[in-house]
């Protein structure tokens, strides 16, 4: 008889510890980033609303106005990883046209780093339209990426098997802020 195959959810960290991740993903942000001629990128979706929660943190930290914080819809995989596009789509922001880039210190803010097609994607976009100084933030590294990217600040550093699938719930795509690990084909 074979063994049952099922899948299973874990919730790994909560909203309170996650605003601690958070805290500490804005100390090293603040050491990064010059007080003035900074913004926040984040790629959409759920990258957006942690860069907006990266933002409070760091301007309670710094005394400073909250940084600016540009969207850039960025799209390759589904939530469940599948992949939606041969190539990593990206929906250029004409607004980041017209900002002084080449003087501006750019933090990129997304969920999780999977495989680095997102970051990578979006940091040459980046480099294309004049930004020089361009770093990357993550809530998630699952350290398989098969890109030549990094991200300079990682709020939780986890290794899950291959199948499985990290969930970063981010309101207002979600009711709690949490991250979540899908086990897939653990044997009962």
């Amino acid at each position: 008889m074979s063994p049952l195959i099922a899948s299973q959810r874990l919730r790994l960290y909560d909203s309170d510890e996650l605003d601690g991740v958070l805290q500490a993903m804005a100390h090293q942000a603040a050491a990064l980033l010059p007080p003035t001629q900074a913004a926040l990128i984040g790629i959409q979706r759920r990258g957006e609303p942690l860069a907006q929660r990266l933002q409070q943190h760091l301007s309670r930290l710094t005394g400073q106005p909250e940084l600016p914080i540009y969207p850039l819809k960025v799209k390759r995989y589904a939530d469940d990883l599948k992949v939606l596009h041969a190539h990593t789509e990206l929906t250029e922001n004409p607004v980041l046209i017209g900002l002084d880039l080449a003087n501006t210190t750019l933090l990129v803010v997304d969920d999780v780093l999977f495989e680095g097609h997102s970051l990578l994607r979006t940091c040459a976009y980046l480099a294309q339209i004049g930004a020089r100084r361009v770093y990357t933030a993550v809530l998630v590294d699952r350290h398989v990426c098969q890109q030549p990217i990094r991200a300079d600040i990682v709020g939780v550093h986890l290794q899950v098997a291959a199948q499985d699938i990290v969930e970063c719930n981010v309101p207002p795509y979600e009711t709690a802020f949490c991250i979540e690990v899908w086990r897939h084909g653990a044997a009962r």
